[in-house]
């Protein structure tokens, strides 16, 4: 085979934000500012490295040649590509340590100047904004979630998802690419139980199938009535004994409305007959009550409108060993018939950051969509 015949190896850049998402499971409500430290200091694992190995392993399997993978060394992409057995190029190291988002900044800048064919940033909203500093809307991005906050158009659905994304591009098949949103909430405002969104800009991302999730939407009428007779019917079949994980939203804090007790907008309360055992609970205290409490265990989580996840998008605090020490079989899905058809038939998503767990719970689940009214909806891992 003479040189021009030879295939033509993908130069694929990867970004990884460290400390992304740590804040989740520890409650914080995000991990800018102090609240990663403090969530690595309560014991929180660094979840965006699992995540970025889980992406590169998979596509390890799709792509076992043609593919070199750059970055910078260490925690910022080098580990990654350790753990999953890839072969990787160095172009720097973060400046200081820990890493910063101007690491991330920088990083972008030198994949840019390389002239790589995609860079795959593993993050949060706070990353994706890194990533539009340094580069502008002109250059193939696609994010791997690992954030708490994800409101941008950029991630694929899953680690495994965007690996079929980067896979297709480096195999040569038809990827459509376009503008998506970079949208970020001001975290302070969030611990407050306040959501203000801002735009920061758009990137180039590649698109294929179902793999790549929506920008997170808001509900475009007041659903003040479907929503209280939603929390009518949870609250009829809830049962003395159990004890009750009720996620973030509107739709779920209606449940504790309903029940006369004070709610964690954005935040997991527990409660056990009628009595709040716990607000704002994290990760860690979470599961202490699972070891506590000798009964069965029920999870209530709504979808996010737009997307369609409801685990795995800013209710991290249901870690894997709560979602298995409740049981697939109690996890409660709330919401309005409106929200689930703004979804176009895509199916509801689970990203628990478990893979064996998000494929177990594959399938129909029931969704309460109102007073005795409920309907059978697809869940799945890739968006397809």
């Amino acid at each position: 085979m003479t040189s021009e015949q030879q295939p033509r190896v993908f130069r694929l850049g990867l970004v990884v934000n460290p400390y992304a998402g740590v804040g989740g499971p520890a409650a914080l409500k995000g991990s800018d500012g102090g609240a990663a430290a403090q969530a690595l200091a309560a014991g929180v694992e660094q979840r965006a490295l699992q995540r970025c190995v889980r992406a590169l392993r998979a596509l390890k399997q799709s792509c076992a040649t043609g593919l070199e993978l750059f970055g910078f060394d260490g925690e910022m992409g080098g580990d990654a590509a350790a753990q999953a057995g890839l072969p990787f190029i160095a172009i720097g190291r973060a400046a200081s340590d820990p890493s910063t988002a101007e690491d991330s900044v920088s990083a972008a800048k030198a994949l840019r100047t390389l002239g790589v064919d995609l860079i795959v940033f593993v993050g949060g909203d706070g990353t994706a904004r890194d990533i539009v500093r340094g580069l502008g809307s002109d250059v193939p991005v696609l994010g791997i979630p690992a954030g708490v906050k994800m409101h941008s158009g950029v991630y694929a659905v899953s680690p495994e998802s965007g690996a079929e994304i980067i896979a297709a591009m480096a195999q040569g098949k038809w990827v459509d690419a376009g503008a998506e949103e970079v949208r970020d909430i001001d975290e302070r405002a969030f611990r407050e139980g306040r959501v203000s969104t801002r735009h920061y800009g758009e990137l180039l991302v590649p698109r294929l199938g179902q793999f790549l999730q929506a920008t997170k939407v808001s509900g475009r009428e007041v659903e003040e009535l479907v929503v209280a007779d939603i929390a009518a019917e949870v609250v009829e079949l809830m049962e003395a004994d159990t004890l009750y994980f009720i996620g973030p939203g509107t739709t779920t804090a209606a449940i504790l409305d309903e029940l006369q007790l004070a709610n964690t907008l954005l935040g997991v309360d527990a409660v056990c007959n009628n009595v709040l055992r716990g607000q704002d609970l994290s990760a860690i205290q979470l599961e202490a009550l699972c070891q506590e409490h000798p009964g069965e265990i029920v999870i209530i989580v709504t979808a996010i409108g737009g997307q369609g996840h409801i685990l795995g998008r800013g209710n991290q605090q249901l870690s894997p060993a709560v979602i298995r020490r409740a049981g697939p079989q109690n996890l409660w899905v709330v919401a309005s018939k409106s929200k689930l058809t703004e979804l176009g038939g895509r199916p509801l998503l689970v990203d628990s950051n478990d893979r064996e767990l998000d494929v177990a719970m594959e399938g129909y689940i029931r969704v309460i969509t109102g007073y005795r009214d409920s309907v059978l909806y697809r869940v799945s891992t890739s968006g397809n």
